[in-house]
């Protein structure tokens, strides 16, 4: 790929299931993420979050519209390929327990849960180390899986997902269930990882914000399965877009990086009309107005926050 071209480009990107779900949908999700770019997708829970993950790791095809990962669009090219370019990291994933700390960071080198020693050398141990470095984790290196904390595993799976050097980086909700010191460890390593891969582009997907690392620099808010917002991380964390995308009046701070959210003083007492005419004045703006935020670079989506189309009780979407 080009060292311009995006190395996310969704263009009207549409999923539904065979039962009729719309998991993402109409007009769709058009997006472009860049080299050095780190997005933060958030929302509510059936925002469908993590369907435009899996489409973003090329584990889905879209129902409609297009997808380009680094460079390749989904259903022209060898999926299993280009999924070795792609770094996830899914707290749900395993590592065997039994494992030493080094040996889970290698299996990344082969793509494999069972380490293939014969295929890891020098050059191979010697890249685990730097990034268990890197990640605030060297001193780990001989340790088992099993006897790590929760924080620590996730620190180790990141620098897993590294190993063979991707230009895109996938996070699910990576802060979720830590404690804060280990959320506090992870995310300062994820802003040393930014500063150290300045060509790396990442996606985190996150429902607090508060879960963020400093080294976001774009945020993309979804609803119901469509774009409330897109655009640069401190126009797009703000009161009116949060408010939208939560539908609820939400008051946001940013301080050394780093954002954090908290509903309204008195939101139990708002009860927002059908228009949405009764929400805070930021939120109710920014539905008036129908402008969601943009950096220029990524197609203009409609900023409503539209109604449920064709969702049943019971149908669920992240």
């Amino acid at each position: 790929m080009g060292v311009d071209e995006p190395v996310l480009d969704l263009r009207e990107a549409r999923v539904w299931t065979a039962q009729g779900a719309q998991l993402l949908r109409a007009p769709g999700v058009s997006w472009a993420a860049r080299r050095g770019e780190h997005w933060a997708v958030i929302g509510p829970n059936g925002a469908g979050k993590s369907t435009l993950l899996s489409l973003a790791a090329a584990t889905r095809h879209p129902s409609a519209g297009a997808v380009s990962v680094l460079g390749r669009r989904l259903g022209r090219t060898n999926l299993w390929a280009l999924r070795e370019e792609i770094g996830t990291v899914d707290a749900a994933s395993t590592v065997p327990a039994w494992l030493s700390v080094e040996g889970a960071v290698l299996t990344g080198a082969t793509g494999t849960v069972q380490p293939l020693w014969d295929r890891y050398g020098v050059a191979e141990r010697a890249r685990a180390r730097e990034l268990l470095a890197l990640l605030g984790c060297a001193h780990l290196a001989g340790r088992e899986v099993g006897t790590c904390s929760q924080g620590e595993r996730q620190r180790v799976r990141i620098a897993r997902a590294l190993m063979p050097a991707p230009a895109l980086l996938l996070l699910d909700e990576p802060a979720t269930g830590l404690d804060l010191p280990a959320r506090e460890a992870l995310l300062g390593a994820l802003a040393e990882l930014a500063a150290a891969r300045p060509d790396l582009a990442t996606v985190t997907v996150a429902h607090h914000l508060e879960d963020l690392s400093s080294a976001t620099t774009h945020a993309l808010l979804l609803r119901d399965g469509a774009v409330v917002a897109m655009g640069p991380a401190t126009e797009t964390l703000a009161d009116g877009p949060i408010s939208a995308c939560f539908e609820l009046p939400v008051r946001v701070t940013r301080q050394d990086g780093r954002w954090s959210a908290r509903a309204a003083a008195g939101w139990r007492a708002v009860r927002p009309a059908p228009d949405g005419a009764a929400l805070a004045p930021a939120m109710a703006t920014t539905r008036a107005t129908g402008s969601p935020v943009t950096d220029g670079t990524s197609p203009v989506t409609d900023g409503t926050s539209p109604a449920s189309d064709g969702m049943r009780e019971g149908d669920t979407k992240r």
